[in-house]
């Protein structure tokens, strides 16, 4: 009677068998499902960041910052490449970036232009070494060709154009400039003049500003930093949005 006892009871048991089996079985599944949703987080946060850091990079999300300058002339843009009046399509940084390293490819090798992006907008720096002599305002020879094809690549993008003179700390008095002022801005207007006169580049789409020694991005007690101060920018900026305001410089 007992032995009838013990099998009843054993065979009444067998169902721990089949459920342990189905809870290691769940288990599992919940294992692979976790790993999979954990690798697509993982890949989701890798895109997510090349991206950010990439739109990063180039100012895409930089709000513009405002400016006082020596000299001012024309009408000031928005510092965010937007979308061009003639509507064209929004002409994206790397593009223009591209297309400008593509006609400036020696000058850029060379380090007489410099191409970057700042919280000011999409900088052409053309520095002292390629343009002009120390001191002076008059172009170099084959400088205007230079300048040309920098013209060429801005005006099919329909972007306004600020240009900045810059000048380093040491202090000049010749007879035609009495400070840094006066030669930051009269680089300047021959770069403007040449766009305008020679170039067709539209009057209202560009103005300029001589800022001196007082904008440096170098160190002014190094030769190289003195060297890198000494620059006329073209800060390439947009036409506001319809209905937004353009802000002052």
């Amino acid at each position: 009677m007992r032995v009838l006892n013990q099998q009843a009871s054993a065979g009444n048991d067998r169902w721990l068998i089949s459920y342990s089996d189905f809870i290691t079985l769940l288990f599992a599944l919940f294992v692979v499902l976790f790993a999979f949703a954990y690798r697509d987080r993982q890949s989701i946060r890798t895109v997510s960041s090349a991206i950010h850091h990439g739109f990063d990079s180039m100012g895409a999300f930089s709000e513009p910052a405002m400016q006082s300058g020596a000299a001012v002339a024309g009408k000031p843009g928005s510092s965010q490449i937007a979308r061009a009046e003639t509507g064209k399509a929004p002409a994206g940084v790397a593009e223009l970036r591209r297309q400008l390293e593509v006609a400036m490819g020696k000058e850029l090798r060379d380090g007489e232009v410099l191409i970057h992006v700042t919280p000011e907008g999409f900088v052409v720096s053309l520095k002292e070494l390629g343009f002009f002599n120390s001191g002076d305002a008059v172009l170099l020879p084959g400088a205007a060709e230079k300048i040309k094809r920098i013209a060429t690549v801005l005006m099919n993008h329909g972007l306004e154009v600020r240009v900045e003179g810059h000048s380093d700390n040491q202090p000049i008095h010749n007879r035609e400039f009495r400070s840094n002022w006066e030669l930051s801005t009269a680089r300047a207007m021959t770069v403007l003049l040449l766009l305008v006169n020679e170039s067709h580049f539209d009057p209202n789409r560009i103005s300029i500003v001589g800022y001196g020694e007082y904008h440096p991005v170098g160190d002014n007690s190094t030769a190289e930093g003195r060297r890198m101060n000494r620059r006329v920018d073209l800060v390439v900026v947009a036409p506001a949005l319809d209905g937004v305001t353009k802000k002052k410089l």
